[in-house]
């Protein structure tokens, strides 16, 4: 049973989102502010989170911060009608989605178990090996899907599972372009829609993060108006 964090101010949404999730199956622990939260998460790190952006004591960005400086858990934030601004930050700080307030439960439900699924595939050593399971080698980069590990010239990276899953997608074969809509494919189930920008903020939060192993990292190239591709050399 996978454990859900939900952590907002609003007890309305704290009560009737997690009866939700509780009937689908998932182990729920509610908190409405983010250092209550953080305070549970330094004890037992949950499966998933699910935070609201605006809270007391500690706002959905500081935990999210926090929480990325010790594990790549999944991470969808809550976000108010009109904050564009909180989403494409959010993301470029790790989240791995967003769901817009007021939000379908059972959007939110799928959007869960899509994250999960994917976690899964990337983190399970119980898969035989395929294409999308063995270890891959391109250049100075090596990632091991089984044990969701990077390493860029020998130096360990911390990715989300999206983020995981679009370098995995791009360095699969170096020098083809990927849509920005097969990236989508590749991060989100189909039934769950994103947009250009989303992509975008995770391809951002990616290259940032492999600069952290070299300041020099440039493999991730923009094909302005065409997608994404990976170049080996």
């Amino acid at each position: 049973m996978s454990k859900i964090a939900l952590v907002d101010d609003d007890r309305n949404i704290l009560t009737s989102v997690s009866m939700t999730l509780e009937a689908e199956g998932f182990e729920v622990e509610t908190y409405n502010d983010g250092q209550a939260a953080l305070d549970a998460f330094n004890k037992r790190m949950p499966d998933m989170a699910v935070l609201d952006i605006k809270m007391p004591r500690m706002d959905g960005m500081d935990l999210l911060q926090r929480l990325r400086q010790k594990s790549a858990m999944p991470v969808i934030f809550l976000t108010s009608k009109d904050d564009e601004i909180d989403e494409v930050l959010g993301l470029r700080m790790g989240a791995d989605d967003y769901v817009k307030k007021p939000f379908s439960q059972r959007l939110l439900v799928e959007r869960i178990r899509a994250l999960l699924r994917r976690q899964d595939a990337v983190a399970t050593d119980e898969v035989g090996e395929t294409e999308e399971t063995k270890v891959m080698e391109r250049g100075d980069l090596r990632m091991d899907p089984l044990r969701h590990a990077v390493a860029w010239k020998g130096k360990d990276v911390s990715l989300t599972v999206t983020e995981f899953l679009l370098l995995q997608a791009l360095a699969q074969r170096p020098g083809f372009v990927k849509s920005r809509d097969q990236l989508m494919d590749v991060a989100y189930d189909d039934q769950v829609y994103v947009d250009d920008r989303t992509i975008d903020s995770h391809i951002k939060r990616l290259r940032k993060k492999m600069r952290t192993a070299d300041d020099e990292f440039s493999a991730i190239e923009t094909l302005y108006g065409i997608g994404y591709r990976y170049n080996e050399d």
